[in-house]
């Protein structure tokens, strides 16, 4: 079986140093950037199943690698970097990061985020579930992972997709913040309300007629949220 190829991007060789010894011990097979433009050239190498990406670095930083990368691939990334602004997440996430850890970091806290993000790219899910889910125009092929809207292809990050995933398979459901969290991230995000926040909007960016006004994913004030099928 093929080993997963991670591409990690720093333009420190300390942090890549480390890096690689951590994810090589853990089984993955590990390729590296030192900068913006060498990452670029590497993706369309290398063609890596994840990316961890750095923000400060010279020739192109990693947000603007972060939006050339989801121009034409939704390979998972996880933003890695000292930059603790909210603004800063925030804007990783709307980019199409799946997420954001902060230097300086633990080794364990990396690869646990590492096995999250693959594992809501599809890694390891055995759950059974409906090959095909359809609610008025919006259909979801779960084993293909094709989302469409009608008739009109939707391409989603893999977190965006596992987060949608989990709505409609509890169609009218209300699934509590923490509910989401656990499911989608994992426990150890149970807190991080922000991040369903941010993945709910580009939701409804991508499947709502109105994104501003939902019929498909409603909010249950201080709740949650639902999902609305239709015939």
């Amino acid at each position: 079986m093929a080993k997963i190829r991670i591409l990690i991007v720093d333009d420190e060789v300390s942090i890549l140093k480390l890096l690689r010894v951590s994810l090589e011990d853990a089984g993955y097979e590990v390729v590296s950037a030192i900068d913006g433009v060498d990452a670029i050239d590497k993706m369309e190498g290398a063609l890596p199943h994840l990316v961890i990406l750095d923000v400060t670095m010279p020739r192109m930083d990693g947000f603007e690698v972060c939006r050339r990368v989801r121009e034409w691939s939704n390979v998972p990334i996880i933003i890695l970097t000292a930059r603790s602004d909210k603004a800063d997440i925030l804007k990783a996430f709307n980019l199409g990061a799946d997420d954001y850890v902060l230097k300086p970091f633990s080794v364990d806290e990396l690869n646990a985020r590492v096995k999250a993000v693959l594992r809501r790219n599809g890694t390891g899910d055995e759950t059974a579930v409906p090959p095909v889910f359809t609610s008025g125009n919006l259909s979801i092929d779960f084993a293909g992972r094709q989302v469409s809207v009608a008739g009109n292809r939707v391409d989603l990050t893999p977190t965006e997709f596992s987060l949608l995933k989990e709505l409609t398979l509890n169609s009218g459901k209300v699934l509590t913040y923490a509910y989401l969290l656990g499911k989608v991230w994992g426990p150890e995000y149970k807190d991080e309300r922000e991040y369903l926040h941010v993945f709910i909007a580009r939701l409804r960016a991508k499947l709502e007629g109105a994104p501003s006004e939902p019929k498909r994913i409603v909010t249950v004030s201080g709740v949650g949220y639902q999902f609305l099928a239709t015939s």
